[in-house]
C-alpha cells in the first residue's frame, strides 16, 4: 500500500459515539456497577438462538488448517490498537445496523478460532488477543492488545455487546506466578468490572474439570458442588482456580448478568494442551500399578457447549463430559500407542529433572492424573443445557492427529 492518506484525528473518549442523543452512551456513574442506559437494539435479534449450522466456512477453515497458536509467544501491543477498518465496522454495529456483538477473549488460540467460526455468520464477532490473527475474515474485528489495557474499556463503552466468551487464560506452567496472576486474575477482574458498568447481558467462562483435582479419595463422579482442590498439589494452577471462583462470585455480585461456567473434562484435538500432547507421545509413560479411568471430550463438542451457553436464560455451572469413560491403557491402545510402565518414585524424579532442564513438557504434579481419578457427573449439562457430545470415543481420541 502506498501514499497513505493522513489519519483523521480520533474523537476523545468523552465525545458521543453517534449524534447528540444522551441515550446513545452509558450514563456516567460515580461507582463501578452503576446501571447505565444502553442503546436501543432490535429485540427480535436478541431472541434469535445461537447458530446451529455446521456448514464449513472456507476462509476460517483455511485458518484452522494452520498450526494452532495456543503456544505462540505473545506479540507486543500494536502502535494503534483499533484500526480504521475496525472503527468503521464497530461504528455500524453500535448504530444498531447489525445484531449485537459477541466478544471473544483469546480469539487467536485454537478454541477461540473454532468458536469464532461457529458464530461469525450469525453475530458480529469482536476478538481481543495480544497475538496476531493473520488472514482474519473481514467481518471479524480483532483488537491486538492486552485485555488489561484501558483500551478494552472503550470496546464496552460504545455499547452493542451481547455477550462475552472468556477464553483468554494463560495455561503455561513455566511462566512465573506473578505473570499468571496479572494475566489471568487481574485481567479477568477488569473484564468483570467493564461488564457490570456497561451492562453486558451474558458471560461464558471456559474453566476446567481438572480444577477438582485427581485424588485417591475422590468420589466416582464429581458434581458441580465438589470443591476445587486441584491447586493443593499443583500450585501453578491456583490462579485458574481463582478465576473460576471470581466467576462464581459474579453470580451474586451482579445477578442480572447471566453467568455461565463450563468445566470440561480433558479436551482432545489439535489444541496444544497436556492431554493432547500426552496422546501424541510415541511411548507415553504410565505409573506402574495404576490404570485410572479417564474422561475425554472433543474440542468441537466444547464449542457446541459454548454456543448452547450463549442462549438467553442459561446460567450456572456445568460439567462437560465426553462420550464415556475408559481405562487409560485402553485409550492409548485406541490411538496406537504402547505405554511405558514406570515406577511412581522414578517417574516423579525423571519428570522433575526433565522439567527443570526443559527437556520435558510436563511438570511433576501432572503425574497425579496418571494415578488417580477425576471424573465428573454431567447430568446438569444434559438436563439444563441440552448438551450431548456429537463425537464418539474413538473419534475423540483420534482427534489429536486430525488434519483440521
Amino acid at each position: 500500500m502506498t501514499d497513505k492518506a493522513p489519519r483523521a484525528r480520533r474523537p476523545t473518549a468523552r465525545a458521543p459515539v453517534h449524534g447528540s442523543d444522551a441515550q446513545s452512551q452509558p450514563a456516567r456513574a460515580g461507582r463501578p456497577g452503576a446501571r447505565a442506559a444502553r442503546p436501543a437494539v432490535d429485540e427480535s435479534a436478541r431472541e434469535r438462538p445461537a447458530i446451529e449450522s455446521t456448514e464449513p466456512d472456507r476462509e476460517l477453515e483455511a485458518l484452522l488448517d494452520k498450526d494452532p497458536l495456543d503456544s505462540d509467544p505473545l506479540e507486543p501491543d500494536s502502535e494503534r490498537d483499533i484500526d480504521d477498518e475496525s472503527e468503521s465496522l464497530i461504528a455500524s454495529l453500535h448504530n444498531g445496523v447489525q445484531n449485537e456483538a459477541i466478544v471473544i477473549t483469546g480469539i487467536c488460540g485454537r478454541m477461540g478460532r473454532l468458536v469464532a467460526r461457529r458464530l461469525h455468520r450469525e453475530y458480529p464477532v469482536i476478538g481481543i488477543d495480544r497475538r496476531k490473527l493473520d488472514g482474519k475474515p473481514e467481518d471479524i474485528i480483532h483488537y491486538q492488545m492486552d485485555l488489561r489495557r484501558r483500551k478494552t474499556r472503550d470496546i464496552f463503552r460504545a455499547g452493542g455487546v451481547r455477550a462475552v466468551v472468556h477464553l483468554g487464560v494463560m495455561h503455561d506452567p513455566r511462566e512465573s506466578d506473578r505473570t499468571h496472576h496479572e494475566w489471568n486474575v487481574v485481567g479477568f477482574q477488569k473484564l468483570l468490572d467493564y461488564m457490570s458498568l456497561y451492562r453486558v447481558p451474558k458471560l461464558v467462562v471456559l474453566s476446567s474439570a481438572t480444577l477438582y483435582g485427581p485424588r485417591p479419595d475422590n468420589a466416582q463422579f464429581l458434581s458441580e458442588e465438589a470443591p476445587l482442590l486441584g491447586a493443593q498439589n499443583f500450585s501453578q494452577i491456583r490462579d485458574l482456580v481463582e478465576v473460576d471462583i471470581l466467576a462464581q462470585s459474579f453470580f451474586w455480585k451482579d445477578p442480572e448478568i447471566e453467568t455461565v461456567i463450563l468445566r470440561p473434562c480433558h479436551i482432545l484435538g489439535r489444541v496444544r494442551n497436556a492431554p493432547s500432547n500426552y496422546c501424541r507421545m510415541e511411548r507415553p509413560p504410565m505409573v506402574m500399578g495404576f490404570d485410572p479411568m479417564m474422561q475425554v471430550i472433543h474440542e468441537r463438542d466444547v464449542v457446541d457447549a459454548i454456543v448452547l451457553a450463549l442462549r438467553k436464560g442459561v446460567r450456572g455451572i456445568f460439567n462437560l463430559r465426553g462420550p464415556g469413560e475408559l481405562p487409560l491403557s485402553r485409550m492409548l491402545r485406541v490411538v496406537g500407542r504402547k505405554p511405558l510402565s514406570v515406577p511412581g518414585p522414578m517417574m516423579r524424579a525423571l519428570m522433575s529433572s526433565a522439567w527443570s532442564s526443559r527437556a520435558g513438557g510436563f511438570p511433576a504434579p501432572e503425574i497425579d492424573h496418571l494415578r488417580y481419578i477425576c471424573m465428573i457427573d454431567d447430568s446438569r449439562a444434559r438436563r439444563e443445557l441440552g448438551f450431548r457430545p456429537r463425537y464418539d470415543l474413538e473419534q475423540t481420541l483420534r482427534a489429536v492427529f486430525s488434519e483440521r
